[in-house]
């Protein structure tokens, strides 16, 4: 029985992508990682989860202080089932998610699949961050980020999250001048989409993202364009006390 601390890793860019692997190379510097990731890609599939198609987990390798297993499923799904089978009598110390090629800053958190395994984790009272970069190229240049992150593991394993919060880190790859804890930035995806030219029925995504508050500098997307890591954290509970307060006011308690 390993003494060390049990880092569990997912993604949504699925097992074999480079961001995964260097995250998986950062963690193992800190405890014996286990990582249960798609099979495939699984962007933008959010905290969604399959019902009804039986889930396969396949081992794909194994050496001291790290294991790799694929799950053909979402990656909600991945965390869900290494807890049903791997963990379910003891949970990891931390769930990690990532690293992402591209950002999930702003309302891009909303769509996530790399925050939904995060968000799993959450949901199971183990401190999680999930991990992504502004670059999108298929290797990841993280050279720069690589003291960002180690130290938000090793502060997080020293002092777990609170039960319910996770961390949303986002940096950008060509420069970092520091880290800053911030807020999600008021932004939204224009989805304007693009009729097939051979048919006019079916449609393509093809929106662009619009930053609402361009100019305001406590947010995300303030701190990756200019050169910093940013630290969002992120609650399960999505209830909006300030107005359930209005609320009762009208409805009654």
């Amino acid at each position: 029985m390993t003494t060390k601390p049990i880092i569990l890793i997912s993604n949504d860019d699925g097992y074999q992508a480079d961001g995964i692997t260097k995250l998986a190379a950062i963690a193992r510097n800190f405890g014996d990682v286990v990582i249960v990731a798609p099979a495939h890609q699984q962007s933008g599939k959010s905290s969604a989860i399959t019902g009804g198609i039986p889930l396969k987990l396949t081992k794909i390798s194994e050496e001291e202080g790290l294991v790799v297993y694929s799950c053909d499923g979402t990656p909600a799904d991945c965390v869900k089932l290494a807890f049903y089978t791997l963990f379910k009598e003891k949970h990891p110390d931390l769930l990690l998610s990532g690293i992402n090629h591209g950002s999930n800053a702003s309302v891009n958190a909303v769509y996530s699949g790399t925050i939904g395994a995060a968000m799993e984790g959450c949901i199971n009272h183990v401190s999680s961050i999930a991990f992504s970069s502004t670059q999108m190229e298929k290797v990841l240049d993280i050279e720069k980020a690589v003291p960002y992150i180690s130290h938000i593991i090793k502060q997080t394993l020293e002092s777990p999250l609170p039960k319910g919060t996770m961390l949303n880190v986002n940096f950008p790859y060509e420069e970092i001048k520091k880290a800053t804890v911030c807020r999600e930035a008021d932004a939204r995806w224009s989805e304007e989409y693009l009729p097939l030219a051979d048919d006019p029925h079916s449609y393509t995504l093809a929106g662009y993202f619009d930053n609402r508050e361009p100019d305001s500098k406590d947010t995300d997307m303030w701190a990756l364009s200019h050169e910093t890591l940013s630290i969002v954290p992120i609650k399960v509970d999505k209830t909006d006390y300030e107005f359930m307060n209005q609320l009762k006011d009208i409805y009654g308690k």
